[in-house]
């Protein structure tokens, strides 16, 4: 079974400083084509901002996306996983948590970001070996047996 940590890229992570306005997290997101970061405090994760958290908390409610901190407007009520979950598992909480990107942490570190996407192509993929699997084990003749 695979482990977060044999999905993830390390690194592929992209963040904000709490101080930093929710038009400097929405440019951070669009020049890397993702839809969420993280929030640090220094070095520490204290929430996630995403496209929803944006449109929710921020347009929604009038604010200026360039006076309202992120850290204001961040999820603060974090699901993380740690690297050596199963990936299976991660999905089940995520879809349990109604989450669609989950930090990766190693010991106290954030160390990358996974989406249900990432989840879903490893999901697929183990799902056409077994297909395939089965498929020859249906379809191949047993020695010695006449057809």
């Amino acid at each position: 079974m695979k482990r977060l940590g044999d999905i993830m890229r390390e690194g592929f992570l992209f963040a904000v400083f709490k101080h930093a306005s929710v038009a400097e997290a929405a440019r951070t997101m669009t020049e890397a084509n993702v839809g969420i970061v993280v929030v640090l405090d220094n070095t520490r994760l204290i929430g996630v901002f995403s496209e929803r958290d944006a449109v929710r908390r921020v347009i929604d409610k009038g604010l200026d996306p360039n006076t309202t901190a992120v850290g204001d407007v961040m999820t603060r009520n974090l699901i993380i996983a740690d690297e050596d979950e199963d990936y299976r598992t991660a999905m089940r909480r995520m879809d349990g948590a109604n989450i669609r990107h989950l930090p990766i942490v190693r010991g106290d570190q954030v160390v990358s970001m996974l989406s249900i996407r990432d989840l879903m192509r490893v999901d697929m993929q183990r799902m056409d070996e077994e297909l395939r699997f089965l498929t020859e084990y249906i379809y191949t003749v047993p020695g010695g047996v006449a057809t």
